[in-house]
């Protein structure tokens, strides 16, 4: 595992832990007293059913009232008695706030969903095809005859599913190279990734001089993606390959770095730099 796949898992464990604590707060939030969801109207209703004293007139006696012996006086305590109805959650609804902090939860959750998803996508190879999934570039046979032309020249066999360029090497060119015993070569072949090491142009393949050459910063590699000149940093990257059934496979889901080699395994250039004929054309 690279360095960015750690990274990129280690910024969808903290937004899917953000998203965990964005839920805890909001199911908090929503869980409020159901005394202050009780309509008011409800309310001054149920006090008015409270029933009230009635008085009465009462005649006046003609009769001696005896004289009644004094008595301490009693206090007298007045207890408030409030009756609350609860309501069902049907009958009261739901809140602005309930509504609000539900309506955020969502858009945030579906945030997250949405970018922890397309980091999966992007770190994970694809196993249905295309790029970043084992591509068959056809037999050897076939990329023999579109490779080797008839007056000598190569012509290396551009795959677009791939994003690679296959470029032959021989026995005794991969032998005496850093790339031999290390599944970057097949069948007499190789798969350099066509982007730039410099800053990442697609280098053209330049038929005069038989190598690449990025018109971008002008950096300059021969037809085995090895280093010449320029501003990159390295040889071209490329893929591990292998032959299944005479069938030329190219594993893109892994991207191989290689230095500058100390000692190349094929002369550049063989001819006038295409890059030097668009400065003269211009």
């Amino acid at each position: 595992m690279t360095a960015t796949q750690v990274v990129l898992i280690a910024i969808l464990a903290v937004a899917v832990l953000a998203a965990l604590a964005a839920f805890s707060i909001a199911s908090r939030r929503t869980t409020s007293d159901w005394r202050d969801e009780l309509d008011g109207r409800a309310l001054k209703s149920d006090r008015s059913k409270v029933p009230a004293v009635v008085a009465t007139e009462v005649e006046p006696s003609l009769e001696p009232v005896p004289d009644l012996p004094a008595e301490e006086p009693t206090t007298v305590q007045v207890v408030e008695v409030q009756r609350v109805e609860e309501v069902s959650p049907e009958e009261a609804g739901v809140t602005r706030r309930q509504f609000f902090n539900r309506a955020t939860l969502a858009l945030f959750g579906t945030f997250s969903l949405t970018m922890g998803g397309g980091m999966l996508a992007f770190m994970w190879p694809n196993l249905k095809g295309g790029f970043g999934s084992d591509i068959d570039a056809g037999t050897i046979d076939e990329i023999r005859t579109q490779v080797f032309q008839a007056d000598g020249s190569i012509t290396p066999l551009f795959r677009p599913d791939a994003r690679a360029y296959i470029v032959p090497i021989t026995d005794d060119e991969l032998a005496g190279s850093q790339f031999v015993d290390n599944g970057l070569a097949a069948g007499g072949f190789m798969a350099l990734f066509q982007r730039c090491v410099h800053l990442g142009c697609r280098v053209p393949w330049c038929g005069t001089s038989q190598g690449f050459e990025c018109p971008c910063h002008g950096s300059k590699y021969n037809y085995t993606g090895e280093y010449e000149a320029g501003p990159a940093p390295r040889n071209l990257d490329r893929f591990v390959v292998e032959l299944s059934d005479d069938r030329f496979i190219i594993k893109t889901g892994q991207i191989i770095e290689s230095p500058r080699a100390p000692l190349k395994t094929v002369s550049y250039p063989q001819g006038s730099s295409c890059i030097a004929i668009e400065s003269a054309e211009g």
